[in-house]
């Protein structure tokens, strides 16, 4: 059914307000919920969707994630015609790199009209959600749309950060307003999901007329669909959550505050949003890695443990406690370590005496001996970047730490380790 159909997906955001997790990635390539990628989720959505035939466009420090596609996404049958492919920037209709994501569509229109695609399906690689394209695609075709957008409801407070959109009583789009400041408070308004179905024959002529104006962004939100609306039927389509919650979860974790709390939504007895459905399976690359190990039941202060918490593949709590956080692939916690209310990327070591309360460390960082984070905002903020709402972000360029052990924690270390010798 779905031969004649294409996706893109834009996977080229900078993501600036994640800044420093982007420092040297790209904001679809940073590590959510443990062992994945913010991308594999809109990829698991096509997968899941019955959509094997999908461009990547990639552009900002894409190694991490273009590595991460290779191992983890390599799931069609070249043989029947499938595949998952990523484009990176040519300049193929200019010297420039891509200016918006009409731009980013417009100077891969060469690889896409090869695929002879009816419909391009358009989607943002950097969001967290499930959803069933295929609902959409069918809405958009029995409609007999020219372009239809992925709409969800939002509080009229929260306008500023969408584009949003006036609709007639048969959900017609007449009217589109970028990220307005002025609404009335308390009320809802559909806001665009940035997933995009379009028509070929819409699309192309669209995105050469836009190629040829000086005074453009050539984004589809500010610049293609205000103008496609009085000119074709562009229809809303109200989002579907494939979820199964009370709440429908879609997230641009476009913050640092706000990438931590959806990280720590997860280790909720009953989330918000759902990793455990088998009938909405989410992908990504498995590391190969031994299953997670927790060492040492000490009577006294040494016992390893985690609470309420995500632990990935290869990690290893040592004799220390782990509460209401999300460890990532091959983490190591040494012993007498208390982490709390924190996310640890891949390969991050914490030497023994550690304490982390409300932190993010990232990739590969060592935390070295009774270190403390999370628990002197002078002294964090000296050498670290802090959020606005307290929390600590560490990373590899940070200032290193000088700490000093105590005497009692090492008397206490000492004995552990005697009795351990003795036994």
């Amino acid at each position: 059914m779905f031969d004649d159909i294409l996706v893109m997906v834009l996977a080229g955001g900078a993501g600036e307000r994640l800044y420093p997790l982007t420092k040297d990635r790209a904001k679809p390539a940073v590590y959510f919920g443990g062992p994945y990628r913010i991308i594999d989720f809109t990829l698991s959505n096509c997968i899941n969707s019955g959509l094997r035939h999908i461009f990547i466009a990639l552009q900002y420090k894409s190694l991490s994630l273009s590595r991460h596609l290779r191992m983890g996404w390599s799931v069609v049958a070249d043989e029947l015609g499938e595949f998952i492919e990523i484009l990176s920037p040519q300049k193929r209709v200019g010297e420039h790199w891509y200016q918006g994501t009409a731009d980013a569509v417009y100077q891969n229109l060469y690889s896409i009209l090869r695929e002879n695609p009816k419909q391009l399906i358009v989607l943002s690689g950097d969001h967290v959600y499930k959803m069933d394209y295929a609902k959409m695609l069918r809405s958009h075709i029995e409609r007999g749309a020219g372009v239809t957008l992925a709409v969800i409801e939002v509080p009229s407070e929260e306008a500023s950060r969408f584009g949003v959109l006036e609709v007639d009583d048969e959900d017609r789009i007449t009217g589109f307003l970028e990220k307005p400041t002025d609404l009335p408070p308390g009320g809802q308004v559909l806001a665009s999901m940035g997933i995009y179905i379009f028509d070929m024959a819409v699309l192309v002529p669209a995105l050469e007329e836009n190629s040829r104006k000086p005074d453009t962004s050539h984004d589809f939100g500010k610049d293609i669909l205000p103008e496609l609306i009085s000119q074709v039927p562009v229809i809303a389509y109200r989002f579907y959550d494939e979820n199964k919650k009370a709440g429908k979860y879609w997230r641009d974790i476009g913050t640092l505050d706000a990438y931590y709390e959806a990280n720590r939504d997860l280790c909720q007895v009953n989330p918000e949003f759902n990793l455990y459905d088998p009938e909405w399976p989410l992908r990504t690359y498995q590391v190969q890695a031994p299953p997670a190990k927790f060492v040492f039941a000490d009577a006294d202060r040494r016992c390893g443990q985690a609470l309420d918490s995500i632990i990935s593949a290869g990690c290893i709590i040592s004799g220390s406690r782990v509460s209401g956080s999300v460890l990532c692939p091959n983490v190591r916690v040494h012993s007498f370590c208390d982490v709390e209310q924190s996310i640890l990327m891949p390969g991050v070591r914490v030497g023994r005496h550690a304490r982390i309360r409300r932190a993010i460390v990232d990739r590969d960082v060592f935390i070295p001996r009774a270190a403390r984070i999370g628990y002197d905002a002078e002294e964090d903020r000296r050498r670290h970047t802090i959020t606005e709402t307290g929390i600590v972000v560490v990373t590899k360029e940070d200032e290193p730490f000088t700490v000093d052990v105590s005497e009692e924690a090492l008397q206490h270390e000492a004995e552990f380790d005697r009795r351990g010798a003795e036994a």
